[in-house]
């Protein structure tokens, strides 16, 4: 059973100083760690006695938040096992996270937030040019490459290369997307029913991945900062887990950044486990503030496996990723993928081998482009919603949107009716909860986000006042 140590309670709960009366003052604060997701389901508590010298509370008071948690079906104690997290039963509890991710057409006046992904940048079309002049000369062959081209490969690996990860063109299989590498990696890598840790709050859709090839997803909760290395560390040693899927750079959908410290940290710990760390790098571009990205989380973690892919960076329909893998560990991401496709479109790839070569002197552009799109979001935000909490990220395409209530499912809920669709917070959680945050990207023009504070501000009203939407509840897809 997982469990949770007095002390990582305690920092979960932070410093602040407990609302009076201290055990409702206790007993909410808990709660709301259950609805945010960051206290998981299952999840075994400390006894009362180490949370009384944990936390300076007496007895009585501690007594008394557990008896309100159990009481409101919060926490259920059983003998032997001792109190554990549970969601309520019944209509007015919290659903958990489901898997369904339902492509729907948007209707022409909704504007669509479900996609942290941008119109094609700058470069686009001249590389598409460039790669139909090379384009002729691979006419000839069957066109499937499992390996991905070797230009591509080279042009992955020199990326690499410069930002301090040596890396060979053989160490390198090009994939369709960042999802399929994934894919690829998890079957290469893992057994039928092996357990795979995972962020708490994360990218859906790779919970789905994990879940859909029969591996079990096993959720780590990120605290408001970042990673807890020690709580992974015992999340992995509970669970057994052989691969940890792991976001460092602009996290999916928080923004953290993980620092090099805890790079380090966590690599020891999942080496000294043998768990293999998968790390996803989409987002690692789009550093848009002053400090720049940090070094690849595999070099100072030989046995990671690290995905890419151009859809963040340059353009979803490119449809290009690849996994970078440890020495020898390529050929099982091969034989691996064939499950899945049997090659990368060709013109793709060679579009991918320009935009690479070309390097900083497009993604200054793209970033510049991003940093406007995140500024006039925030700007309309704290406009039209000034109760609502986000930091704004160092870079990605995401805020991570911390409401007053815990009404995230009834504002997604209501969205479309009021011209807007959004994702509940809900969807990120491997195991539920996050009903107090929704995922709002900032990848509308400019000049489009007054208009996208004025509609959420407006669906937000409603969804306090338990109004429900006129259009077809759909669970979209997320990107």
């Amino acid at each position: 059973m997982r469990t949770i140590s007095a002390r990582s309670l305690a920092l979960l709960l932070g410093p602040e100083p407990l609302p009076r009366p201290a055990y409702r003052g206790l007993a909410d604060a808990v709660r709301r760690l259950v609805c945010d997701g960051r206290l998981l389901v299952g999840t075994r508590l400390p006894s009362e006695r180490t949370l009384m010298s944990e936390l300076g509370l007496s007895r009585t008071t501690v007594g008394a938040a557990l008896d309100t948690l159990r009481d409101e079906g919060f926490v259920v104690t059983r003998r032997g096992s001792g109190s554990v997290v549970r969601l309520p039963a019944g209509p007015a509890g919290l659903a958990l996270s489901q898997a369904g991710l339902i492509p729907s057409d948007v209707p022409p006046d909704v504007i669509d937030l479900t996609y942290a992904a941008l119109p094609a940048a700058a470069g686009v079309t001249a590389a598409y040019e460039h790669a139909l002049t090379e384009l002729p000369r691979h006419l000839a062959t069957a066109g499937y490459d499992p390996r991905g081209l070797p230009e591509t490969r080279a042009a992955v690996a020199a990326w690499f290369e410069g930002r301090g990860l040596p890396t060979a063109p053989d160490q390198v299989v090009i994939t369709s997307g960042a999802h399929g590498a994934l894919s690829a990696v998890l079957r290469a890598r893992l057994e039928t029913g092996d357990r795979v840790v995972v962020e708490s709050p994360t990218y859906p859709n790779a919970v789905v991945g994990v879940r859909r090839s029969a591996y079990r997803a096993v959720p780590a909760p990120l605290t408001p900062t970042g990673w807890d290395v020690e709580a992974i560390a015992t999340t992995v040693r509970q669970s057994g887990a052989r691969a940890a899927y792991l976001i460092p750079d602009h996290q999916n959908p928080t923004g953290l950044v993980m620092d090099a410290d805890t790079r380090e940290a966590l690599g020891r710990v999942l080496t000294r486990a043998g768990t293999t760390p998968v790390v996803d790098e989409t987002f690692v571009e789009l550093a848009l503030g002053e400090v720049g990205r940090a070094d690849p989380f595999a070099v100072t973690s030989s046995d990671a496996h690290t995905l890419g892919s151009a859809g963040k960076t340059w353009w979803g329909g490119l449809r290009v990723g690849w996994v970078r893998a440890p020495r020898g560990a390529a050929e099982a991401v091969i034989e691996a993928r064939h499950s899945l496709d049997l090659g990368t479109a060709i013109l793709e790839q060679l579009v991918v081998t320009e935009l690479l070569r070309q390097g900083d002197s497009l993604l200054d552009e793209r970033r510049r482009e991003a940093r406007a799109r995140r500024d006039a979001l925030v700007g309309s935000l704290r406009q039209h919603l000034p109760d609502w909490r986000f930091d704004v990220p160092s870079g990605g395409l995401n805020l991570w949107c911390e409401l007053p209530e815990a009404r995230g499912d009834e504002l997604a809920r209501v969205a479309e009716a009021h011209g807007i669709r959004i994702a509940r917070g809900g969807q990120f959680g491997a195991e539920g909860g996050f009903s107090r945050w929704v995922r709002v990207p900032f990848c509308v023009a400019p000049d489009e986000a007054d208009e996208v504070g004025r509609r959420l501000a407006s669906a937000w009203q409603a969804a306090q006042g338990g109004h429900r939407g006129g259009r077809r509840e759909v669970t979209p897809l997320i990107a």
